[in-house]
Parts: C-alpha cells; sequence; structure tokens
C-alpha cells in the first residue's frame, strides 16, 4: 500500500488499484486531485500494469463530491483556478494510456460522479447511488459532467438529470447507460480487478491502448469522416508490431498469445 495522503495504491496482478481515501465520504480536494493524478500517470507509465481501478474507502461512498470548503467564498476571479484543476484532473484519467475502471461502491455524488464518468468503465454495487446536485447548490457539474454526462447517456436526458439535482439508483444507472455493470455490493472492486485479469490474459495491451485512443479522439470530432483518421493512425501504429504477429501466429497455432505490448 502506498503511503499517500489521500489516494492509496497496491497492484493485484496487473491491475493498479487506486482507493480515495478522505473520510467520511472521500470527498475531492485539491490535493487529493493532484495525488490522483500522480498514481494515474504512474500506473500508465507501468508496461505490466495492463488496467487501473478507482475505488472509495469505506462502504458508503465511492465519492460523495468535492469538498465544499473549497466553494464556501467562491468568486469569479478564483472560478478558473478551481474548475481548471478538476478538469484537468479528470481529463489526465480519461486520457491515460491504460483502461480505467471505476469501481463504485455506496455515493458518487458532484464530483464523484463526474471522476466516474472520466473512466473508461464503471461497475457499480447494487447499492450504488449517482447524481449531479450542483444545482442545488447553486452551481454546476463544471469538472467535466456537463459533457461527458450528455455523451454517455445523451443530450435530454442528461438535461433531465443535471437540471433537477435527481440522484438516482444502481438499476437506473445501468438503463440509461450511466453504468456497464452492477454486482451485488461488496463486489464491485472484484468485478472489476477480473477484468483487467481478463485483458491481461486474451488481449494485446498495445491494441487495448490505439483502440482506446480511437474512440477518445474519434468521438469528439464532428464527422464520421473525421473520426475514421483516428482509426487509420491506430492501425498504423499497429501494423508490423510484434503484438500483431504474435497474435496472429497464436491464432492460427491454436495456442494462447504472449503479448508485450510491442
Amino acid at each position: 500500500m502506498s503511503s499517500a495522503e489521500f489516494v492509496k495504491s497496491r497492484r493485484e496482478e496487473n491491475a493498479l488499484i487506486l482507493t480515495l481515501d478522505n473520510p467520511p465520504v472521500n470527498a475531492l480536494s485539491i490535493k487529493l486531485l493532484d495525488e490522483l493524478v500522480k498514481r494515474v500517470r504512474e500506473g500508465s507509465d507501468d508496461p505490466a500494469i495492463r488496467g487501473i481501478v478507482i475505488t472509495g474507502a469505506g462502504s458508503n461512498a465511492f465519492c460523495a463530491g468535492a469538498d465544499l470548503k473549497m466553494m464556501q467564498d467562491l468568486q469569479p476571479a478564483d472560478s478558473d483556478k478551481l474548475v481548471s484543476t478538476g478538469q484537468r484532473a479528470f481529463s489526465a484519467v480519461e486520457n491515460s494510456s491504460k483502461p480505467i475502471i471505476a469501481a463504485i461502491n455506496g455515493l458518487a455524488l458532484g464530483g464523484g460522479n463526474e471522476l466516474a464518468m472520466s473512466c473508461d468503465l464503471r461497475y457499480a454495487s447494487d447499492r450504488a447511488r449517482f447524481g449531479q446536485p450542483e444545482v442545488n447548490l447553486g452551481l454546476i457539474p463544471a469538472w467535466g459532467g456537463t459533457q461527458r454526462m450528455s455523451r454517455l447517456i445523451g443530450k435530454a436526458k442528461a438535461k433531465e438529470l443535471i437540471f433537477s439535482g435527481q440522484i438516482i439508483n444502481a438499476q437506473e444507472a445501468l438503463r440509461i447507460g450511466l453504468v456497464n455493470k452492477i454486482v451485488p455490493d461488496g463486489e464491485e472492486l472484484r468485478a472489476a480487478v477480473d477484468y483487467v485479469r481478463m485483458l491481461a490474459a486474451k488481449t494485446s495491451p498495445l491494441a487495448v491502448e490505439q483502440a482506446k485512443f480511437a474512440i477518445n479522439n474519434g468521438t469528439q470530432k464532428a464527422s464520421l469522416e473525421e473520426a475514421l483518421e483516428y482509426e487509420l493512425q491506430a492501425v498504423k501504429v499497429l501494423a508490423g508490431s510484434d503484438d500483431l504477429k504474435e497474435g496472429i501466429e497464436a491464432f492460427l497455432a491454436k495456442r494462447p498469445p504472449k503479448f508485450t505490448g510491442k
């Protein structure tokens, strides 16, 4: 376990597990966000890591949002730093070269839900709850929430939830596409780690990295024609790679592949 103050890290086989640890609800402070970015970058740079799992300490909250003490006396002159800090942190999560899975135990509200949405996949406890209640405080979800939620579940549904500040349960979150999977309470971390284990056992790390590159960059483009250029760029990276050669040889020989990420 790492000695970081607010983000603990440990390895389990090919998975790096990052645990938000800021009791009682793992609120997001500037220090926590800085630690999170550092840990994500360390995992992204480690070739032995095939995926990163982010979860929350305790059983009540993945993360119930930003530390409101940061916003008590918020003035226009302060907003640039506060907003950009959160946006940069969650962009670092989204743009990591490694798959990142949120293992959501309990509440994912405000900045906590924004963090979950910046991950590639979201596995939730069946007692998890989700929402962007910022409007109830006179704010908006400005750490990427207005944009990522719209892209995940559609503009109209995102407006419905953000305008009202409504909190929804895990079953509704699954129905609308906000989460990928629901598991019995307490099994969300294991499910996320098992997904990373599956990636390590059968997929090319280089191919997964390039698939993420193409998806993330392509979905930001205005047209399909422009977005397809990212697929071409990804294939150019993969063409001639050791992983491609090994994958095809293993398939033809009917044996498990031994990928190196090169």
